[in-house]
């Protein structure tokens, strides 16, 4: 029972950490999409867009899947995407 226990865990957490690293794909290309539509932003908010999305796929692609969604998020809040 112990071991089924242990089991059902691991996997439950394996799933939600692969929910995690497919989010931010899709995150990185909103936040694309976004900005290929020439957003109206002053330079500082640009900057802060861009500085954003480049912090989210470095995160992103060293497993930081959580800290990526978060640093994405900033960006697409200044971009104002849902």
């Amino acid at each position: 029972m112990k071991f089924r226990n242990s089991a059902l865990f691991l996997a439950t957490m394996f799933a939600a950490g692969t929910a995690f690293a497919f989010h931010c794909p899709q995150d990185m290309a909103k936040v694309d999409a976004a900005l290929a539509k020439n957003p109206a932003l002053s330079a500082a908010q640009m900057s802060d867009v861009k500085k954003y999305r480049a912090e989210g796929e470095t995160l992103h692609k060293a497993g930081k899947h959580q800290e990526s969604i978060d640093t994405l998020a900033k960006a697409m809040k200044i971009l104002d995407v849902k």
